[in-house]
């Protein structure tokens, strides 16, 4: 009879792709669990195989992967994964994405464009996913995507309580680089006791092609330490302008604060030589040794995630962890 119960018990299972093995350790550790032991490896042609070491009939599978560069082979990677769970009978399979891959293209700004936000949905569906759990997307409809539940946990949380610890808040301003993402920087303020709002109008160069001008800041920062606030920092181009902005419109300092590095050249030298005091990073994607600089902090997402996995494994809410501000 003992047997029979075990097969009723649920069991839960965290696996990792090899793109940042230390965050789903840390996760895997913090869910009591451990990560499942794995073989992965390419093919002289570049082909990925995966097979897992023991047995995952009926487990509750939480698979973790970071879509960082090179993207393409981690999500094919993350792909692979998840067929082979499906086809190793594991009862639910729960996709961790801590970032998104592709989600940037989540609609057509022109014609004969893809929309490839929603194609990486539908492969993870049809390999098998049956739930999405995910930081901090590019735009909130990437959601509707994917068919099944997403659960998109957000890091201003982890990113504001060390903003507050630090600074406290008597002195900040919370800036949006652009007028699309004023909703997170309400959000911020909000949290952080509402401390003033102001956000970077910014045009367009008619002479050349996708580059803009930061050329104003809307709101009062003078006096005070701007907080710029973006979900990723990928060249730097942008957070760096709008820096400078905030410093020629009165504010008495400048802090960076973004959920995911992404960090493609040049943003560390753009970064490193900024008139920003510190730059405030969570590690959703990993930050190898040689992009890390001395106003780099990072913080980590691994409670976040545990948490998520812990309230998805035991039907709980995922909603609550957010004090309403989901």
């Amino acid at each position: 009879m003992s047997g029979m119960k075990r097969t009723t018990e649920k069991n839960l299972m965290v696996f990792s792709g090899r793109a940042h093995p230390e965050l789903a350790s840390e996760v895997a550790d913090l869910c009591g669990s451990g990560l499942v032991p794995q073989s992965a490896y390419e093919f002289a042609n570049g082909e990925i195989y995966v097979r897992y070491e023991e047995s995952v009939r009926g487990c509750d599978a939480f698979v973790i992967q970071s879509h960082t560069s090179p993207i393409n082979e981690w999500v094919m990677e993350h792909l692979i994964m998840v067929d082979a769970l499906k086809r190793a009978s594991a009862k639910r399979i729960t996709v961790v994405m801590p970032f998104y891959g592709y989600a940037r293209q989540d609609k057509k700004h022109r014609g004969r464009e893809p929309i490839s936000a929603r194609l990486v949905a539908d492969l993870f569906k049809t390999a098998g996913a049956d739930r999405l759990i995910t930081v901090d997307l590019h735009s909130d409809q990437i959601q509707g995507f994917f068919d099944g539940p997403v659960d998109h946990l957000m890091a201003i949380q982890i990113l504001t309580d060390y903003v507050r610890e630090k600074y406290g808040t008597q002195q900040l301003a919370v800036v949006s680089p652009d007028a699309g993402r004023i909703k997170v920087a309400e959000r911020w303020s909000a949290r952080l006791g509402g401390v003033p709002l102001a956000f970077i109008h910014k045009t367009r160069r008619t002479d050349r092609p996708n580059e803009t001008v930061a050329n104003r800041v809307v709101g009062d920062v003078a006096g005070r330490i701007a907080v710029l606030t973006d979900d990723m920092i990928d060249t730097g181009g942008t957070i760096v302008k709008a820096a400078e902005a905030c410093m020629e419109a009165g504010a008495a300092g400048v802090i960076i604060a973004a959920t995911h590095a992404i960090l493609s050249d040049p943003a560390v030298d753009r970064l490193k030589n900024c008139v920003a005091t510190e730059v405030v990073v969570t590690n959703t994607l990993p930050i190898p040794e040689e992009k890390q600089f001395d106003k780099l902090t990072t913080l980590s997402i691994a409670p976040l995630l545990a948490r998520a996995i812990r309230e998805v494994f035991e039907d709980g809410s995922v909603t609550s962890m957010f004090d309403g501000h989901a």
